[in-house]
């Protein structure tokens, strides 16, 4: 029984029902609790406070339980930690946090009822829930998947930004200083000043009145333009790399590569393995996944499910 409460809480696919409407339901009650959260705060909503309240009550309880299912069910998404381990591994990973404070803030102040005022802040924490609406689909891990792919080029990108702002923020109070001593006082104003000219924000209460002042900033405008495009360039070109695999399913010229494509059927060891997890030898390499038909876009934490139709490069 338990496992298959964790099946049924898991992403589910159209072939096993419970778990896919387990899923439907879950995006309604939490796209329910962000609504009455929202619309708590206009005056609007004064004659149906009462209403809003049992919503929240009940959407609160579901949050509650599932969280529970979840936490008691943690061996079998860890299966490599124990019983406990694997608990308190759900607990303190992302989404486990992210479940914990959608419901905690709601309960502080039965227990502390002296700080109700201060504890409302907390319900802005429910809004990371919609994390949990891209978790259910796919799709939406394709914008961590590319993240993670391009981390080594965003992060060279970034410092290389990094390092520019700093350079035109001292050039910057060097020249402006003497003019402005109180608009540039220090390096940091510099730094301002940079960042809403880089990013072409451009608040206008900070800027340049000396002629070499001017012509710095016309420069440091240019060159800005084509650094902080190096970081979309990078973002663009992998999001269509990733939806060009994920249209044809990750496949290369069969006149030129083997292929191979098991299909994972019921007591199949691989069946709820993540695919970091899969020891495959070295000609072997996993190029997609198909689940009901559809290629899966998937990462290495996706865990394999009964009838899924794996994709298998042989190299020669």
């Amino acid at each position: 029984m338990k496992k298959r409460i964790f099946n049924i809480i898991q992403i589910g696919t159209k072939v096993d029902l419970p778990s896919y409407i387990f899923d439907i339901g879950i995006v309604i009650v939490i796209i329910i609790n962000l609504f009455v959260t929202f619309f708590s705060t206009f005056e609007q909503s004064a004659p149906y406070s009462g209403l809003l309240d049992i919503a929240e009550l009940i959407t609160i309880i579901i949050f509650t339980i599932e969280y529970i299912l979840r936490i008691w069910t943690s061996e079998y998404l860890y299966p490599e930690e124990g019983k406990f381990k694997a608990a308190f591994k759900f607990i303190f990973s992302f989404y486990g946090l992210i479940d914990l404070f959608t419901f905690f803030p709601y309960y502080l102040p039965i227990f502390f009822p002296m700080g109700i005022v201060a504890f409302r802040v907390f319900r802005v924490i429910r809004i990371f829930r919609l994390f949990r609406i891209n978790a259910q689909y796919d799709a939406f891990n394709v914008i961590i998947d590319v993240i993670k792919v391009k981390r080594n080029q965003l992060l060279s990108s970034m410092s290389i930004i990094a390092i520019f702002m700093l350079a035109t923020s001292m050039c910057m109070y060097s020249v402006e200083h003497t003019a402005q001593p109180d608009v540039f006082e220090n390096a940091f104003s510099g730094i301002w000043w940079a960042t809403s000219t880089l990013l072409t924000v451009g608040y206008g209460d900070v800027y340049p009145v000396t002629t070499i002042g001017k012509m710095l900033a016309i420069i440091i405008s240019f060159l800005g333009v084509g650094l902080v495009a190096i970081p979309t360039g990078i973002i663009s070109a992998a999001f269509v790399e990733q939806y060009s695999n994920a249209k044809n399913g990750g496949k290369i010229d069969d006149d030129q590569n083997n292929f191979m494509t098991p299909t994972l059927c019921e007591g199949h060891p691989w069946i709820g393995m993540k695919v970091k997890e899969l020891t495959l030898p070295p000609q072997m390499e996993l190029i997609n996944i198909f689940r009901d038909g559809k290629a899966v876009e998937f990462r290495e934490s996706t865990r394999l499910k009964e009838n899924d139709e794996l994709l298998i490069y042989l190299r020669r």
